[in-house]
């Protein structure tokens, strides 16, 4: 068993001309842990995944991936990375030109080159995992819900049983009941895969139930990092008004001039 992270960030800077969005970040996953980012709008939360993925590329600082450095490598060696990567987008982002079964499908006939026949029993397999029905394969995602589609969503993050799976907000859009089936399903996928998980979210309620840590990122910084259950009384002000969702505290509402 090696103690390498299984995801590794040091020192990670990302500007956009004179605004800094990421200013040093430094974070461990472990594997086979679940944490979750938290922090509100604009605070570089999805800047940080996209980094990760490699869709951008700070100006400084080391990602590593199983104690592989990630920032700058080649396309042959990105495409080998992001095949250990499932991700649940925040929008669902399914593609309403395909079937149900097609988009949970869709990584491994388009990536992996897996026949129809073979990725097509997959997905039911996955769609099963999620608690749909053989019958939705069928279906075409504008005749689903927002639920449906996030568990459609989740089916397909999960199909090629990846490492790792990014969660972008999770629960957006979502009633409070369906956010928790949601939340549920993520833990319950999670686990039965062996998968590190990384998520980014502004929903406590998420946060709280598929977390074993969360750190919480504001203006740049990761200014609290903690095991879930001690998020409640962490000492930090910052945090301690983000969680209850005060408009009174330490963090201010930026506005444009």
């Amino acid at each position: 068993m090696t103690d390498t992270p299984k995801i590794e960030l040091t020192g990670v800077r990302k500007a956009f001309g004179p605004k800094v969005v990421l200013d040093g970040i430094d974070l461990q996953v472990a594997r086979g842990e679940s944490v979750v980012v938290i922090g509100g709008s604009g605070t570089g939360k999805s800047v940080m995944l996209k980094c990760i993925l490699g869709l951008m590329r700070p100006e400084r600082g080391s990602i590593r991936i199983d104690g592989e450095e990630t920032v700058g490598v080649g396309a042959k060696q990105r495409d080998r990375l992001m095949g250990k990567f499932g991700m649940l987008f925040q929008g669902g982002a399914l593609f309403d030109s395909l079937k149900v079964w097609e988009n949970v499908a869709f990584g491994l006939i388009q990536g992996r080159n897996m026949p129809r026949e073979q990725a097509r029993a997959i997905a039911i397999e996955k769609l099963a995992a999620v608690g749909m029905a053989e019958s939705v394969g069928e279906l075409w995602p504008a005749e689903l819900s927002g639920g449906m589609q996030k568990r459609v969503s989740l089916a397909r993050a999960i199909a090629a049983n990846p490492e790792i799976i990014f969660f972008d907000e999770p629960t957006t859009g979502l009633d409070p009941i369906m956010a928790d089936v949601i939340n549920d399903l993520i833990v319950k996928c999670t686990k039965e895969l062996g998968a590190t998980a990384l998520s980014i979210t502004h929903d406590m309620a998420s946060a709280r139930k598929i977390a074993d840590r969360i750190a919480m990122l504001y203006k740049g910084r990761l200014i609290w990092v903690g095991p879930a259950r001690d998020i409640d009384h962490s000492g930090n002000e910052f945090v301690d008004q983000f969680i209850h969702g005060r408009a009174e505290g330490p963090i201010t509402m930026e506005l444009r001039a």
